[in-house]
C-alpha cells in the first residue's frame, strides 16, 4: 500500500505526477478523522509550512519536507519531540534569488518598470518622462545575512564595482568583504542595504526605524530572505516620509497581504515571493523534495535533512 501524503502547496505537473506515482496523494488539508490518522508525509513550502493545529491532528505523520529553504513556518522543537523528520532545498535557489536580488536593485535605482508602465501607457511623447534614475554602478552596497546567497549577492555586486561589506553572526574572513559585526554602522556606511539574512526567531525586525535612518533619505533597501526581518511599519514609515530613497521587496510580514501603502508608494519595486520562481530551479527543488521522502521510506538517509 502506497504512503499518504499530504501536499500543502502546489508543485510543478512533473513533480505531482511523481508523488502521485509513489503516494496516496492528499490536496486538501481539511482532512476527515480516518484520512488524517493515515498521513505519513507533508510536502509544502517554506512560506506555508505546517500550521501548528495541522501537525498536531496528524498521529502518523513521519516527515515533513520543504519545498524552499524556509523552516520558520514549522515548528522544529516539536518536529524533535516526536521524531519527525524535516527537509529543505538548499542551494539549488541561491543563484536564482541572488539574480532577484539584483534585478530589484536595477529597477528600484533605474526605475525600469516604471518605463514599461509609461512606454505601454502611450504617454512617452505626451506626457513628462519617469524621474531620473540613479547610477547602480560602483554603490557602497551592505549585505545582511552572508550565507550561501549573500555571497552569491556580493559576487554580482562585485561585478558592477561595488564595495561589498556585511554583517552576520561572525567575521567570516572573506576576501574583498568587508566585516561590520553591527547592523546600524554597516546601514551608516551603505548606499544600498540588501537583505539577505535566512529568519527566524533571533533575526525578526533586525531592520528595524534606526537602521532604516541610519540608511538614510538616500539609501535603497532591497528584501530577499523573510518578511519578518523588516519591521515593516517602520518601512512604511520611512518611505511615506521620504527618509528612504526606496526598497525593492520580493518578501513580506504577512503574505500574500501587501500594505496597501507598499502597493501605493512610488518609491517601492515589489514582486510576490517569487526569487526562485524559474522553471529550472522549481523542477530541480521539486525532485529534491522527492528524493527526500524516497530516501525516508526506504529507510536511506536523507539527502537534506533539518531534523
Amino acid at each position: 500500500m502506497k504512503p499518504d501524503l499530504l501536499l500543502l502547496e502546489p508543485m510543478l505537473p512533473e513533480i505531482e505526477r511523481r508523488l502521485e506515482a509513489a503516494y496516496t496523494l492528499h490536496r486538501d488539508a481539511t482532512l476527515p478523522g480516518d484520512v488524517a490518522a493515515r498521513i505519513r508525509a507533508i510536502a509544502t513550502g517554506g512560506g506555508t509550512g505546517v500550521p501548528p493545529a495541522l501537525m498536531a491532528g496528524l498521529p502518523a505523520l513521519e516527515i515533513i519536507a520543504i519545498n524552499g529553504i524556509g523552516t520558520d513556518a514549522v515548528d522544529l522543537a516539536e518536529a524533535r519531540r516526536r521524531h519527525i523528520r524535516v527537509t529543505t532545498t538548499p542551494g539549488i535557489l541561491t543563484n536564482d534569488v541572488a539574480d532577484m536580488a539584483l534585478g530589484l536593485l536595477l529597477d528600484l535605482m533605474r526605475g525600469i518598470t516604471a518605463g514599461d508602465r509609461y512606454v505601454r501607457a502611450g504617454a512617452w511623447g505626451h506626457t513628462p518622462a519617469p524621474p531620473l534614475g540613479h547610477t547602480v554602478s560602483g554603490r557602497k552596497l551592505g549585505l545582511v545575512g552572508m550565507g550561501h546567497i549573500g555571497r552569491a549577492i556580493a559576487t554580482r555586486a562585485t561585478a558592477f564595482g561595488m564595495t561589498v561589506s556585511y554583517t552576520a553572526l561572525h567575521d567570516h574572513n572573506l576576501p574583498g568583504y568587508g566585516f561590520v559585526p553591527d547592523v546600524v554602522a554597516l546601514a551608516r556606511q551603505s548606499e544600498i542595504l540588501v537583505v539577505a539574512a535566512s529568519g527566524g526567531a533571533g533575526s525578526r525586525h533586525l531592520v528595524n526605524a534606526a537602521v532604516l535612518a541610519a540608511l538614510g533619505p538616500n539609501g535603497f533597501l532591497v528584501n530577499i530572505a523573510r518578511g519578518s526581518v523588516v519591521d515593516e511599519d517602520a518601512l512604511v514609515t520611512a518611505l511615506a516620509q521620504g527618509t528612504l530613497a526606496g526598497a525593492g521587496l520580493d518578501v513580506f510580514a504577512h503574505e500574500p497581504d501587501v500594505p496597501q501603502a507598499l502597493r501605493d508608494s512610488p518609491r517601492t519595486v515589489l514582486q510576490s515571493h517569487r526569487a526562485s520562481a524559474t522553471i529550472e530551479t522549481r523542477l530541480a527543488m521539486g525532485n529534491l523534495v522527492v528524493d527526500n521522502l524516497a530516501a525516508h521510506f526506504a529507510g536511506r538517509p536523507l539527502p537534506t535533512p533539518v531534523v
